[in-house]
């Protein structure tokens, strides 16, 4: 609303400025209200977008191998260069390992060395395998559609008969102990030859060596020999692996064995569709508390503090 007009004196320029000012107080007061269409036009960032994927990018694609936007090969997004993508086993190489372990019967520890992927990791393709063809016969439903989607945007390591390939993994690495996280300075004379099982024993006196705790020691000690020697390196990890076979075979006697002895120890009574086991037991061996963990009836009697309000349920240390 424009200013009301006091008196007759009034000038012309006075009006002129009163009519300006209600004709901007007017515009700004309506400006939230306007009915213009929104902007049809690209913004140049958009632009800019759709113009690099067309020369660009359309011409860097590789359906074989996943293609990211970062100037790394490996580095998926351009703002991060921390973040680096970490290869996965494709399933060409996961079905290997499998057939390797399961249907030849080679011990885990050769095809370890020979794919040069951890074996944990070996392990736990065979159990995970194994589970999918379990589930194959139940009749269950896979995400087949959903994993191939996210293989095909992860980088993949694949393995082929006598070709140089490309290791996955490093296979003899050691989790950092806390124990060996501290500064020391241990005078040595210049005579002595300072070994890894004595700077374990510098750290602590119950500290393995990184040798000792290597998943694969019998490889260290090829390399050692290899160096020191000069011995034939092939013939070395041929012998690693007959070791490394006969050891397992003798590890999964040793399981049946013990198996068979425990099996030998319960009577089994069918009744139906029932089945009772019988087992005799001596009630003296049940711990100073009472409360052994092999004990018969360890759950029982008395409470466990475990759903007990204001107890720490979550592990406050790392072995």
């Amino acid at each position: 609303m424009a200013p009301r007009i006091c008196g007759t004196s009034t000038t012309l320029a006075s009006l002129d400025a009163c009519l300006q000012t209600s004709s901007y107080l007017a515009a700004h007061a309506t400006r939230s209200f306007s009915l213009t269409c929104r902007n049809e036009k690209i913004t140049k960032g958009r632009y800019e977008m759709v113009k690099w994927i067309k020369e660009k990018a359309m011409n860097n694609f590789d359906k074989n191998h996943p293609t990211y936007l970062g100037p790394h090969v490996d580095q998926p997004f351009p703002s991060n260069p921390l973040f680096r993508s970490q290869s996965v086993l494709s399933e060409s190489m996961k079905n290997r390992i499998y057939t390797q372990v399961m249907d030849h019967g080679v011990a885990m520890k050769a095809v370890s060395e020979e794919m040069q992927v951890d074996v944990r990791r070996v392990a736990a393709v065979v159990r995970l395998k194994e589970l999918e063809n379990h589930w194959k016969l139940e009749g269950k439903k896979f995400a087949t559609p959903y994993a191939k989607a996210v293989m095909k945007m992860l980088p993949q390591s694949k393995w082929a008969q006598g070709d140089m390939n490309i290791p996955h993994e490093p296979i003899n690495d050691i989790p950092v102990h806390k124990l060996s996280m501290q500064q020391l300075f241990v005078p040595v004379s210049e005579s002595r030859h300072f070994t890894r099982e004595d700077a374990a024993k510098a750290f602590h006196e119950g500290l393995l060596s990184a040798d000792k705790r290597s998943p694969q020691r019998e490889l260290i000690e090829i390399e050692r020999q290899a160096a020191e020697e000069g011995g034939d390196r092939a013939t070395s990890i041929e012998e690693f692996r007959k070791e490394a076979q006969e050891a397992e075979e003798e590890y999964a006697a040793e399981l049946a064995r013990k198996s068979e002895l425990e099996d030998a120890k319960i009577k089994k009574s069918r009744k139906g569709r029932f089945e009772f086991r019988i087992k005799r037991y001596n009630s003296e061996t049940v711990g100073k508390y009472g409360r052994a963990r092999d004990a018969t009836g360890w759950r029982y009697g008395q409470a466990l503090q475990d759903r007990k309000r204001g107890m720490v349920k979550i592990p406050t240390s790392v072995p």
